[in-house]
């Protein structure tokens, strides 16, 4: 019994840290993409350069081509692709969250940005924090997982052409080198 107990005391606490980590973690800022350009550059494996090459950090100025109007009018919706709420909650980090969590370097021109997969930064931004996954896991960095892409990449995409997780995480991959290289 005593052994229950404790157990149950454990998960008991485990699960109202967790809650609060992820209560916490609705208030963190968003710093922008700019934000984490400082330290993700050539030293660090260049996850800046990759983000820039990729087709996320355009994501914003897709929804302003002639294919995203057409899309735009097909689905019957009347107004512009980079004003509706439909389009910019998959193509601008952040959007719809209230702006005072939205940072001076944070901007929808930025498109997808790092804090769409990663999460806030505003806690876990600092080297320090970032030296240690873990610190950096309980100051709001979000570990990625399929669902972490599929909030976008899925069947209610009208652009959607399927989606493996495998396939195009490795396509965007832009991992920090190991110490040792």
């Amino acid at each position: 019994m005593r052994r229950s107990a404790t157990l149950f005391a454990i998960v008991l606490t485990a699960g109202l840290v967790l809650s609060a980590g992820t209560a916490l973690a609705e208030e963190f800022e968003y710093v922008g993409a700019e934000g984490c350009k400082m330290c993700h550059r050539a030293k660090t494996g260049n996850q800046w350069q990759k983000w820039l090459d990729g087709p996320h950090a355009s994501a914003y100025e897709t929804l302003k081509n002639d294919a995203s109007a057409e899309i735009v009018a097909d689905m019957g919706l009347d107004g512009n692709a980079w004003e509706l709420d439909q389009c910019l909650e998959c193509h601008v980090t952040a959007h719809g969250v209230s702006e005072d969590r939205l940072g001076r370097r944070y901007s929808v021109e930025q498109g997808v940005g790092c804090e769409s997969c990663h999460g806030p930064g505003s806690e876990y931004k600092s080297m320090k924090t970032m030296r240690s996954h873990d610190a950096a896991v309980a100051a709001g960095l979000v570990e990625i997982s399929t669902e972490t892409c599929t909030d976008c990449h899925n069947e209610d995409s009208p652009t959607f052409k399927g989606f493996d997780y495998d396939d195009y995480v490795a396509r965007i991959a832009h991992p920090i080198p190991a110490e040792d290289e």
